[in-house]
């Protein structure tokens, strides 16, 4: 008797704690859930990336690595069918992007042409760290691996089922084999 007793308790303590963990993971975020506004203050339904990679980077027109828009808008031109690249403005590094979201966005038009979609300036790292990067940094929300951002252009590659797959340092370029054998 006390036997059944004890291995009714043991299925029901197990099948309490497979609840808990399932609502756990149900409740975790997809980069989909993420908001974030564009360039102009528009919200930016990431929803509509589904079936898509992404590569996310955040970019600075002060740095040494600026040169990398041009990379990013050929990357994004070549493959725009199964790719969306997303640059994210951000001046905690060196403040190498000191301008308001108007000024980086003729910077990246006149200068390089860029067509690919430009984020609202945010924080990237530290207390005030907008959720994306929360997402892309945390192992606990995407699933992955922790990482942190180290400079500007450092770039962060999601897979067409919104899974991050890994992410590069600022000195991998946009068309660098590493990054364009994951699109293809």
């Amino acid at each position: 008797m006390y036997f059944q007793y004890f291995c009714i308790m043991n299925k029901s303590i197990i099948f309490s704690i497979i609840f808990f963990l399932s609502l756990s993971v149900m409740s975790q975020k997809s980069i989909y859930d993420i908001d974030i506004n564009d360039i102009n203050g528009d919200a930016i339904n990431m929803n509509d990336f589904r079936g898509k990679n992404l590569l996310i980077v955040n970019v600075a027109s002060k740095c040494g690595f600026t040169y990398q828009y041009e990379g990013l808008e050929d990357l994004y031109n070549e493959y725009k069918d199964k790719l969306v690249v997303i640059g994210v403005p951000c001046n905690q590094f060196g403040g190498q992007e000191p301008g308001s979201n108007e000024q980086i966005a003729a910077f990246c038009k006149q200068n390089y042409g860029v067509s690919f979609l430009i984020t609202e300036k945010v924080d990237v790292s530290g207390t005030n760290q907008h959720p994306l990067y929360s997402w892309l940094c945390n192992q606990q929300k995407n699933g992955k691996f922790n990482s942190s951002v180290k400079w500007n252009f450092q770039k962060y590659f999601v897979d067409k089922n919104g899974e991050l797959v890994n992410y590069f340092y600022s000195i991998t370029k946009p068309n660098s084999n590493k990054i364009v054998s994951l699109i293809k």
